[in-house]
């Protein structure tokens, strides 16, 4: 007779011999085999730790595994840190965990470094110029593949005379959030 245990991989086998004699008298012994799933589930796959910088997409692959009792569900539970001034630079941790049947259970853990190495991009910016007596209004524009841009200005004077003539320096900084 077999009777089903608390989940799908147990059970339990009881198992009745009866020896009889040649004038009827028979005697009886019973074995119990009791069958337990106290194995966790073993991962197939598991994705690779990488770096990537904040402007790629994402590719999150899913882990594997299987289990020598039956079926295995895997959960995942993502969380993010960030432990710098970056606001696009953070560490997302992956931790996927099978479950057999019975509750049997282990993790693995992917970890995911997220940086923001690229410097902004000058988009608009104007050419060297020669003006009379006023300096010609000009526009700087630049852009970053993660956030936001500061932009700042220094000017130098590099010659002047009596006249009110002078050259001077404009230097242009574009720095994004993460000091590139």
């Amino acid at each position: 007779v077999t009777t089903a245990g608390a989940c799908a991989g147990e059970y339990v086998i009881t198992r009745t011999f009866t020896a009889t004699d040649a004038c009827g008298n028979a005697t009886s012994a019973t074995q119990t085999i009791t069958i337990i799933d106290t194995t966790a589930p073993e991962f197939t796959s598991i994705p690779a730790d990488f770096t990537a910088e904040c402007s790629d997409e994402l590719s999150l692959e899913d882990a594997t595994a299987t289990d020598n009792c039956g079926s295995v569900e895997i959960s995942i539970e993502e969380s993010s840190t960030n432990e710098t001034d970056c606001p696009q630079a953070y560490i997302l941790t992956r931790v996927f965990t099978a479950t057999d049947l019975c509750g049997n259970s282990t993790s693995a853990t992917q970890t995911i470094t997220i940086i923001d190495t690229t410097a902004p991009e000058f988009t608009l910016f104007p050419e060297d110029s020669n003006t009379q007596c006023e300096e010609a209004p000009y526009s700087i524009e630049a852009s970053d593949n993660c956030g936001s841009v500061v932009i700042e200005e220094t000017r130098d004077t590099l010659s002047s005379d009596d006249c009110g003539n002078y050259t001077h320096l404009v230097s242009v900084t574009a720095t994004d959030e993460c000091g590139n």
